[in-house]
Parts: C-alpha cells; sequence; structure tokens
C-alpha cells in the first residue's frame, strides 16, 4: 500500500479482492497521542467521496483530549478509486467487501464506523457478516428502511440535471437542487460541497463519480416496495449505535427511526436540524454528538 502526504492526511491505496486499486484517506495522528483508542472509518453515500469527511476527520484526529485515527474510504468507481468495467459490482455485497478488504490491508481487526446513506447500508451487511470489525456504529441518515419518493427523487437529479461549466455554477446547481431541504446551508457551504462532489478536469466541474452508478437507478421499479434490511438490522441492534437524521430528509421516515429506536433500546438518535439528505457531519451540534458518542468508546 503506497502512502503519499496531501497535507493533513496520507493517501493510501489498497486492492480489493478482485483487484480493482481502492482509495483512503488517512488522518493519523501521533500514535503516542492516541492512547489505543480505536479507529474511525468513514463511509460515504452512493456517489459521494472521502472529501465529505474531511472536516470531521480533522476534529476527531486532532481533538485535544482523545484524538482517534481516521479512515475515510471511496468506494470503488467514486473519487479516487477505481471504476469497474463490471459494472455489475457497484452493489452492496461487493462494496461491503472492498471495506473488509481495506481494514485487512490497514491491518484493523476491530473499528468505529460512520456511514452516510449507502455506507450505513454496507454496515447493515457487515454487521450481519464480520460483526466482529465493528465496535461502535454512527449511522447518518439511513435505516434498514429507505423511502421510495426519497430514492426517485436521487435518480432523478444524478440522471436528469444540467452540469455545470464552471464552478460557481456547480454551486448554483447544488443549491438549486438541495437548497429547500438544506436551509442550515450558508454560500460557503454550497462552494464546499461543490468542491466535494466535483472532480477538476481542465478546469471544468465534472461528477466525482462512474456514471453507472447513477444510470442503475433507473432500473429500479418503484411501484414495488423496496427490500428492507431489519433482519441485519439486528446485528447493529447489539452495539452502541448513534443514528442522526436530517430534520428534512426524504429519504428516512421518522416511523423507520423510531422502530430502530424502538428495537434498539440504547440507540442514540439526533435530529440535524434545517438538513436533508444526507446531513453534513461537520455542521451544528452533530461533531459534538459524535465525539460524545466516541467517548464512551474504545
Amino acid at each position: 500500500m503506497p502512502d503519499t502526504y496531501a497535507g493533513d492526511f496520507q493517501e493510501r491505496f489498497y486492492t480489493s479482492s478482485d483487484g480493482l486499486r481502492l482509495y483512503a484517506r488517512d488522518y493519523r495522528p501521533d500514535e503516542a497521542l492516541t492512547g489505543g483508542r480505536l479507529p474511525v472509518i468513514c463511509l460515504p453515500g452512493l456517489t459521494r467521496n472521502t472529501r465529505d469527511f474531511h472536516r470531521l476527520a480533522l476534529l476527531l484526529s486532532r481533538d485535544r483530549t482523545s484524538p482517534r485515527r481516521v479512515i475515510a474510504l471511496d468506494s470503488r468507481g467514486r473519487g479516487n478509486s477505481a471504476w469497474d468495467e463490471n459494472k455489475a459490482n457497484y452493489n452492496l455485497a461487493v462494496e461491503a467487501g472492498d471495506v473488509i478488504a481495506a481494514c485487512a490491508a490497514l491491518g484493523f481487526e476491530r473499528a468505529i464506523f460512520i456511514g452516510t446513506s449507502r455506507g450505513g447500508l454496507i454496515l447493515h451487511l457487515i454487521a450481519a457478516t464480520r460483526p466482529a470489525l465493528l465496535e461502535a456504529v454512527i449511522l447518518n441518515d439511513i435505516g434498514p428502511v429507505i423511502e421510495a419518493e426519497g430514492l426517485a427523487r436521487i435518480r432523478d437529479y444524478l440522471n436528469n440535471g444540467r452540469q455545470p461549466a464552471e464552478w460557481s455554477e456547480a454551486a448554483d446547481i447544488l443549491k438549486e437542487n438541495h437548497g429547500a431541504s438544506f436551509t442550515a446551508l450558508a454560500g460557503e457551504d454550497w462552494r464546499e460541497m461543490a468542491l466535494a462532489l466535483y472532480r477538476d478536469v481542465g478546469g471544468r466541474p465534472v461528477a466525482d463519480f462512474d456514471p453507472a452508478i447513477a444510470e442503475a437507478l433507473k432500473s429500479v421499479d418503484f411501484s414495488q416496495p423496496l427490500p428492507d434490511l431489519w433482519e441485519q438490522f439486528e446485528s447493529l441492534s447489539r452495539l452502541p449505535l448513534t443514528l442522526i437524521r436530517g430534520e428534512n430528509t426524504s429519504l428516512l421516515s421518522k416511523q423507520t427511526a423510531d422502530e430502530m429506536a424502538r428495537r434498539h433500546s440504547g440507540l442514540v438518535l439526533h435530529t440535524a436540524a434545517k438538513q436533508g439528505h444526507a446531513p453534513l457531519l461537520h455542521l451544528g451540534r452533530i461533531p459534538a454528538i459524535i465525539q460524545a458518542f466516541l467517548a464512551n468508546c474504545r
């Protein structure tokens, strides 16, 4: 796994079980400061990448009293990870295997995980198949039931939205698509989101994921109930668990969040005020919620 340094973190590459070159950001404080505390591994959403976690990773790795090593992963076909020629491999089972491969490459037998949206679905599968990897879990706006209306909305703006010609337009497009549900965000937040979602190609912002990932949503039959993961959630219910739910989310219903709390009596539920799907984890009270949760973990 060759390493390069990018200021605040190490850029690391590892190989999946089927030979794909995958990418991770490694925010690594001095080991003497971490006191043996377990690392935090961050898994992004459907078309998102490691940049979503940058500001949170800095907060956690530089915490004055209890810093932790933080790893953020780019799933295959996203960010700096290679695109897969076999587009059928963009599925939860394969991507869960990639997370397990990352842990093996980094030498982690156990960690605390943060999963945003699809990253949280991957954690449901890992909890059911490799529970020994999970010390504790934070789910960001995701649960065992996905609301079809919210997923259809994601399908539409990923496949039908206009492509920006310049960076200021990229921020404007994001605000047009998400501004109604993310009233907590200011102008600089939209520019920061654009830098996280797009890659600079010759001075022009280009969506930083394989288009086949968005294309696959077109084949989903939204007239039928989406499969749920309640069985896998039972494995998560044995772990320390925090759920962050956007106040204006369309993907995770209050009914599902309440049922998760009923099935997991120790679940910590936090509502991200004035945010939709999926909440930005460095805004508002969310960092303090996460730090308080981590304070009770190994």
